[in-house]
C-alpha cells in the first residue's frame, strides 16, 4: 500500500482529532498559506512558425537580450534548431503570445512566405538569400545579393536538395551539399546561431557558407569559382 494511503491506527486518529485543529482544517489553512504565498508570474510563450530561427523571433517578440536569451531560457545548446509547433518560453519583457501562422508549408518555389519580423521573404531563391542577407548584416557577414547568387547558380544552380557525388569530397565520404555546396564539418563549424541545424536548409546553407567565405576570402563576393 502505499505510503499516503496508510491510515493511522485508532488511538492516533483520536489524538488529531481531539485537538484543537482538524486535519481538515490543517489542510485548508495550508493551502492558503500557499496560495498566498505563490505568486508566479505570468509566463510569455511562443509557438514556432515554419521559417522561423531564434533571431528573427527574438526580433519579431522584441527579446530582451536577443536571440542568445531564448536560447538560454529554454535550455538550448548549439546548434539551437527549432521546429514548426515548438513552444518556447520567452524572457520576461518580451512582447506576449504566439504569431499568427502567417507562413504556409511550400507547395511550390513561388506560393510559400516565411515570416521575418515585419519581413516576408517568398519560399524561393530569391527569398533565401534576402533572408539570408538580413541574418548576415544582424551578424556581421559581408556579402551582397549579386555575389551569393553568382556563386548558387554556379555551384547548385538554385537547387538546395544538391549534392555533389563525384569529387574529391565525395571520394572520402564528405560530399559538398545544398544551395552553396558545402561540406558537413564546414557547415557545422560556420553555421551561424539562430539559423536551422539542417545543411539542406536554403538559408542556413547560404548564411553558413557566406560566413566561411568571410573568414577565408573575406566576403562571398570575391569567390569566382571552386572554393
Amino acid at each position: 500500500m502505499p505510503r499516503h494511503a496508510r491510515k493511522h491506527p485508532s488511538r492516533t486518529r483520536r489524538l488529531i482529532t481531539g485537538g484543537t485543529v482538524t486535519v481538515g482544517a490543517l489542510a485548508l489553512v495550508s493551502t492558503a498559506a500557499l496560495g498566498t504565498a505563490q505568486a508566479a508570474p505570468a509566463t510569455t510563450t511562443y509557438t514556432v512558425q515554419p521559417g522561423d530561427h531564434l533571431a528573427s523571433i527574438a526580433r519579431a517578440q522584441h527579446v530582451p537580450g536577443g536571440w542568445s536569451a531564448i536560447a538560454t531560457a529554454n535550455h538550448m545548446a548549439s546548434p539551437y534548431a527549432v521546429q514548426p509547433g515548438q513552444v518556447l518560453t520567452l524572457p520576461a519583457g518580451s512582447t506576449s503570445a504566439t504569431k499568427p501562422a502567417t507562413a504556409t508549408k511550400a507547395t511550390s518555389t513561388t506560393t510559400a512566405t516565411t515570416a521575418t519580423g515585419n519581413q516576408t521573404y517568398t519560399n524561393d531563391l530569391d527569398g533565401w538569400i534576402k533572408h539570408s542577407l538580413a541574418i548576415m548584416a544582424q551578424n556581421g557577414i559581408p556579402g551582397t545579393y549579386n555575389g551569393i547568387y553568382r556563386n548558387v547558380m554556379r555551384e547548385s544552380s538554385g537547387n538546395p536538395n544538391a549534392i555533389n557525388l563525384w569529387d574529391s569530397n565525395a571520394a572520402a565520404g564528405h560530399p559538398s551539399i545544398g544551395l552553396l555546396q558545402v561540406i558537413q564539418s564546414t557547415f557545422t563549424a560556420y553555421h551561424v546561431p539562430g539559423t536551422s541545424s539542417s545543411i539542406y536548409d536554403p538559408v542556413s546553407n547560404i548564411t553558413a557558407a557566406c560566413n566561411y567565405a568571410y573568414h577565408r576570402y573575406g566576403s562571398i563576393d570575391n569567390v569566382n569559382g571552386a572554393y
